[in-house]
C-alpha cells in the first residue's frame, strides 16, 4: 500500500511540475519609471502632430448609400387597393370552386 501511495505521489509531482513551468513570472508591482524631460518634450511633438493630422480630414458630407442609385426614393403605393380575407385566409375564390357551386 505504502508502494502505491509513493508512486501516486511521484505521478502528481512529475505531472505537475511541467505545468508550474509554463507559468509567467509576473510582477504584480513594476518599479515606477519617470518619464525623462526629452521623452516627455516628444510625446508632445507626436500629440500635437496627431491632432493637427485629424483637423485635416475633411468632414463627412452625409451619409453613404452605396444602393442610393438603385433603390428608389419613396415605396411606390399599390395601385389596388386591398381586399379583406375570407375565414379561409385567401382574398379571392380559387377558379375551380367557382365551377363547382353552380
Amino acid at each position: 500500500m505504502r508502494v502505491l501511495c509513493a508512486v501516486a505521489v511521484a505521478v502528481a509531482v512529475l505531472l505537475s511540475a511541467p505545468a508550474y513551468a509554463q507559468m509567467p513570472n509576473v510582477n504584480l508591482m513594476p518599479e515606477v519609471k519617470s518619464k525623462t524631460q526629452e521623452e516627455k518634450d516628444r510625446d508632445a511633438v507626436n500629440d500635437k502632430a496627431y491632432k493637427d493630422s485629424l483637423s485635416k480630414i475633411p468632414d463627412a458630407k452625409g451619409a453613404s448609400d452605396p444602393w442610393g442609385v438603385v433603390r428608389s426614393d419613396a415605396p411606390k403605393a399599390t395601385a389596388h387597393p386591398v381586399k379583406p380575407k375570407t375565414k379561409t385566409g385567401s382574398s379571392t375564390q380559387p377558379a375551380g370552386s367557382a365551377q363547382r357551386s353552380q
